[in-house]
């Protein structure tokens, strides 16, 4: 079964965080770094601080749109708490 993922993404040079889905999440970040996404292309470079895993494309989906709302500081929180999957990636 394929797994979904929910990712944030940090520029320190910036101070700028960016939310996103993939079912990739490190291959993302290497095309964020890369200049491959519109949005992200002139704030890096970019580094993951932040993964969910999900079984469900929708589930994914409907958590991404909830963490666009986050600010910084909760966005600090969640990276921090036990929500956070990144070493789960492998």
């Amino acid at each position: 079964m394929e797994n979904f993922y929910t990712y944030i993404i940090f520029s320190e040079v910036f101070d700028k965080y960016y939310k996103g889905f993939s079912t990739n999440p490190k291959q993302r970040l290497i095309q964020h770094n890369l200049g491959e996404s519109k949005f992200t292309s002139n704030f890096g470079p970019w580094k993951l601080v932040h993964v969910e895993i999900y079984n469900s494309k929708k589930d994914a989906l409907i958590r991404e749109k909830k963490l666009k709302k986050y600010s910084k500081a909760q966005i600090i929180q969640l990276s921090n708490s036990q929500l956070n999957k990144i070493n789960e990636l492998g």
